[in-house]
């Protein structure tokens, strides 16, 4: 795991959601976000990239966040990066099917964009080191 949290791969189908998202996390979070359409490039250019976490959409068309998370997995390099996944399906038993493929936590949208960079910042301190 990375020491510091400077450089988030975020996985997102929706034009509008990205936008959004990537302003306030490289406004407010000042992180360095790169962003992927879908699951097929994130895996392409997630180990070029080296994130320190990876924020990926649930439902996506194609490969889903889940599908996305078990191939991510499988590239050495970043097979123990932390994953938080974002999603409207977040009901209790939701969130703990996500925990247990192996994501830190769960950030519901419609999330709100002046507190998703410390919603994230707390996720990932709250991690064992």
């Amino acid at each position: 795991m990375a020491s510091s949290l400077e450089r988030i791969l975020y996985v997102e189908d929706e034009p509008d959601i990205q936008a959004i998202a990537k302003l306030a996390l490289e406004a407010i979070g000042q992180f360095t976000v790169h962003l992927c359409n879908n699951g097929s490039i994130a895996l392409a250019e997630a180990e070029s990239f080296a994130p320190d976490l990876i924020l990926l959409d649930v439902m996506m068309p194609g490969m889903d966040g889940p599908s996305t998370l078990q191939a991510l997995r499988g590239i050495p390099s970043i097979a123990q990066t932390p994953v938080i996944f974002m999603t409207a399906k977040a009901q209790a038993h939701e969130i703990e099917q996500y925990k247990a493929l192996g994501a830190l936590d769960v950030i519901t949208k419609p999330f709100d964009p002046m507190k998703l960079s410390q919603q994230i910042r707390t996720i990932w301190s709250s991690q064992p080191s």
